[in-house]
């Protein structure tokens, strides 16, 4: 799989937006391990290997342990290894990743709210469309992961 076009190099201003609001939700008051573990998840349902890739390095480097890695994507069946919060986010991301088949039913957003406020619920979802975004310009234009790549 080749590489289609660098959207950094063709539209930066675009990509710095973006960036702007991956910047916005690193200043939040989310925990970034959290941010990152949905982040992972999303990328897993979207099957993007190049975000899959990053993700599980930042995870590694924040002293996320692999054991808990491997289990992400089934995280339901991992016991206590996901605290509440990590399991509300993570079905929050799940549900609002896949809007167009859940349409975000009313008892995921009342056991979402049932542990963050509104704030970081708010931030959360924005945390989750720009992961989604992030995913489609990806696998799109075939960037291609660092472990690929032989790093």
């Amino acid at each position: 799989m080749s590489k289609r076009l660098d959207y950094n190099q063709i539209a930066p201003a675009g990509v710095k937006a973006l960036g702007g609001v991956y910047g916005y939700i690193m200043q939040s008051s989310l925990p970034p391990a959290l941010v990152d573990l949905v982040y992972l998840r999303i990328s897993q349902i979207n099957n993007c290997a190049y975000c899959l890739d990053s993700h599980t390095r930042d995870l590694l480097k924040k002293g996320v342990k692999i054991e808990k890695l491997a289990l992400v994507q089934a995280w339901r069946e991992a016991g206590n290894l996901f605290d509440e919060r990590e399991r509300a986010a993570l079905t929050w991301a799940e549900t609002v990743t896949r809007v167009a088949e859940t349409n975000v039913p009313d008892e995921a957003y009342q056991a979402a709210r049932a542990v963050f406020d509104e704030r970081e619920l708010v931030d959360l979802t924005i945390a989750i469309g720009l992961m989604n975004a992030y995913n489609r310009m990806a696998i799109s234009f075939r960037n291609t992961p660092q472990a690929a790549l032989g790093q």
